[in-house]
């Protein structure tokens, strides 16, 4: 399959080793992957900042760059998901709604797509999961914890595959970060003590690493920690899913 690899702009600018794990890994699990140079901002920061009417550009640029491709594969859930909900254009829409039902999460991708159930990776450490809002509740990664219902977790999927790594329990299992976008820059100090809260759970249960599938809700937590001076380390979960393979 021709895999087109969506690299969001803070993953590309602050987290680059994000962007290469998410490569490597596909392409050990056997896909065609390709990175489209001319791709930028997907548009998600002025949607939802109340500004969708000024995405256009970002539309049709995103629909010019991923449109040939069979899958876009992106390790962003908040991205992936405004592409899914928000990707629309008058001139291109049979394209668009393409790119909207074969754009997918990379934890999406690999366990609903490529149904990995193998995963020869190493990584010995006691690893707290973040999940994140988009991911659980906008693309349906694991289950919430304030409905009745059998859970699930796709990422934690993967993470069981890792041999000597240890999943901690959280008392809170899917509670918000506190990031939020431009929640953290317009509700700067609810924000943060959302976000130690959030740490604090990790800490209790002993995590040596937070992972998760959102670098923006891991780069939140990772200013906190590092602001702690604390030795837990943040790291997305294709670095871990790509460890020693």
């Amino acid at each position: 399959m021709k895999v087109g690899l969506f690299i969001p702009c803070y993953i590309d600018q602050f987290y680059p080793q994000v962007g290469i794990a998410t490569l490597e890994l596909l392409q050990k699990l056997g896909c065609e992957v390709e990175y489209p140079q001319g791709q930028t901002c997907c548009g998600q920061p002025m949607a939802n900042s109340g500004f969708e009417h000024l995405t256009h550009g970002c539309n049709e640029l995103f629909i010019k760059n991923f449109a040939a491709y069979d899958y876009i594969v992106g390790p962003s859930g908040s991205c992936v998901l405004h592409i899914k909900d928000h990707l629309h254009d008058p001139h291109q829409e049979p394209a668009a709604q393409s790119i909207r039902n074969n754009i997918y999460e990379l934890v999406e991708f690999l366990t609903d797509v490529l149904q990995v159930k193998t995963l020869p990776a190493k990584f010995p450490y006691k690893v707290g999961v973040h999940q994140s809002c988009h991911g659980q509740r906008g693309l349906g990664l694991s289950q919430m914890s304030e409905l009745v219902a059998a859970p699930f977790s796709k990422p934690m999927q993967l993470l069981n595959l890792v041999e000597g790594l240890e999943v901690i329990p959280l008392d809170r299992t899917d509670e918000c970060c506190g990031f939020g976008g431009t929640f953290c820059v317009f509700e700067e100090v609810v924000s943060v003590k959302m976000g130690k809260d959030r740490i604090s759970d990790h800490v209790k249960h002993g995590a040596e690493v937070i992972t998760g599938n959102d670098v923006s809700c891991l780069m939140h937590l990772e200013g906190i920690l590092r602001r702690q001076k604390s030795p837990i380390k943040v790291m997305h979960i294709a670095e871990i899913l790509n460890q020693s393979i």
